[in-house]
Formats: C-alpha cells, structure tokens, sequence
C-alpha cells in the first residue's frame, strides 16, 4: 500500500537521495528525518489523535535502528562507487548498485512492517477516503506535470532535470557529456501515459489492501500477507506489460548514467570521487551518534 511502501522506503530513500545534494542537506535531512517521515504521512491518511503518537514512535524507533544498522552500509556502498568513478563503468556494474540500493530499502521495509501493519488496521473509512482524495491530487498534478507535453517538450524536460542532477554530481557537463544525455532521453523507453497507468494501478491495489486490513477481521499474519503481496506488487507488476515496461526503464537508466561517467573528463571525475568521499564521512558521522 502506498502508505506501507512508502514509510518502509523513506527512511532508506532520504539517507541515499539526500546525499547526492549537498553535505549540509546530509545532516539536516537526516537528522529532522522523524518529523518529515510524519508530516509527509500525515498529509496522506490524517492521524487520529490516537494514532499520531504512536505513529511518531515507531517512526523515532525505525530512525534509530536505520542509523545504527544501515547508514554504515550506505556509506560502504558509496565508497564502492568512488573506486569505480576514476574509471570507466559498465551498464552492469551500475545495476549492481541499484540492486543493492533496493535490497536495503527492502532491509527498512522488513523492519517497519509491525508497525505498518499495527497502523493499517487501525485505518478508519474516512482516513481511507482521505487517502483516496490525496491519491486524486497527486495524479492531478502528474497529468499537469507530464500528460499534455509533446514528444520534444518531454524529452526536454527530461534532459533538463537530469543535467541539473548529474551537474550536481560531476560540476558543470560540457557538450560531450550533454549530448550523451540528450540522445539518451530522445530515445527512452520512458511514458507518461504508462507511468500513469502503472501508479493507478498501484492506488488502486493499495486502497483495496487497506480496506480489507482496516475493514475485516483478520489476524496480524493474515494483515502481514496482504501487505507482503502489494510490496512484491509494487516491485514486479502483475501484468507481463508493466513489468517488461519497469524492467526496461531500469536497465535504461543504468546505460544512461554508464553512457554519462564514461564521457567525463578527469576532472569531473575527480568532481565526483571528492563529493563521494564527503558524502561518506557524513553518513558515518550521523552513523555514531547513537
């Protein structure tokens, strides 16, 4: 459910994603991480007041297991990385990380499942509408975001989100390195229109668990079953077309950033090892404060 996946990934998704925005952001990110995870939740279900205390507990417990268990890590993996950035790297090798990156996100999922099954069974009808009403937004906003652009309109938007995220990384790109990137986006796999229908049907799944967690009387192993069935879902989508679809983005994604480092100069990987460093003693440094 997208309550459930998403308190499960948020914690593993902020430490890894704000590492690539600036030392500073590390800190502060994580630090405060408790008190966003709730009020992001909060704008999806609307706590009860019996809820929201527990709710900020588990997610203070999740925080502290997450920095004690698995900032380490995260920090071994960037330095993986930084051994691999003064060279060349392969499609393949870059799919490594992202295997990993989402073994550990599926490590947090593991440990806030009680928690996340405690909370949905505890949803009420009005909550699950509310849900409902946010998932509507959301979508309101995708279709502004991305359903009426044409083909070169998208693929511009494109290019021009990933430079801005690949010059944070490396400085600034210059024509060898942009050109990759707008060949790159000018024959990707990716559509709006699939994308949409892919969240629809993850909304959708998700309302459903929920309503039959919250609604009938079940037991934790049985509420447990269900919301293991959406996450494994949301991970590999039941039908062979979305699937294939989800499949194909990711391993584009990994010639895309491959096809990007190869064409960097040495000083732009040099960039990128000394931002890799700084980025792994700021998450070893969170790490100790226990």
């Amino acid at each position: 459910m997208s309550t459930s996946s998403r308190l499960g990934r948020i914690i593993g998704l902020l430490a890894l994603a704000v590492a690539l925005f600036g030392c500073s952001t590390v800190k502060l990110g994580y630090n405060t991480l408790g008190e966003i995870a709730y009020w992001w939740l909060h704008g999806y279900v609307d706590f009860s007041a019996d809820q929201a205390p527990r709710v900020r507990e588990d997610l203070a417990r999740l925080h502290l297991w997450h920095r004690g268990h698995e900032l380490a890590r995260l920090a071994d993996m960037l330095h993986r990385m930084e051994e691999l950035a003064p060279g060349n790297v392969s499609p393949a090798q870059v799919c490594v990380f992202a295997a990993q990156l989402r073994e550990r996100l599926n490590a947090t999922a593991a440990q806030a499942e009680p928690a996340l099954i405690t909370l949905a069974m505890s949803l009420a009808p009005e909550q699950l509408r509310h849900l409902e009403q946010k998932y509507e937004a959301n979508n309101a906003e995708y279709r502004k975001k991305w359903g009426r652009l044409t083909a070169g309109e998208l693929a511009q938007k494109r290019y021009d989100e990933f430079l801005e995220r690949s010059e944070t990384f490396y400085g600034r790109l210059g024509e060898p390195q942009r050109a990759v990137l707008r060949r790159q986006v000018e024959h990707s796999a990716f559509d709006p229109r699939r994308e949409l229908a892919e969240r629809l049907r993850r909304q959708q799944d998700a309302l459903q668990i929920l309503r039959r967690i919250s609604g009938e009387p079940m037991s934790f192993n049985e509420a447990r079953g269900l919301l293991r069935g959406y996450l494994v879902r949301v991970q590999e989508p039941p039908l062979p077309d979305h699937r294939g679809y989800q499949h194909a983005l990711i391993e584009e994604a990994c010639r895309t950033f491959a096809g990007l480092h190869n064409s960097t100069n040495p000083a732009q990987r040099e960039a990128a090892v000394r931002r890799l460093q700084g980025y792994q003693r700021d998450l070893r440094e969170l790490a100790g404060r226990q």
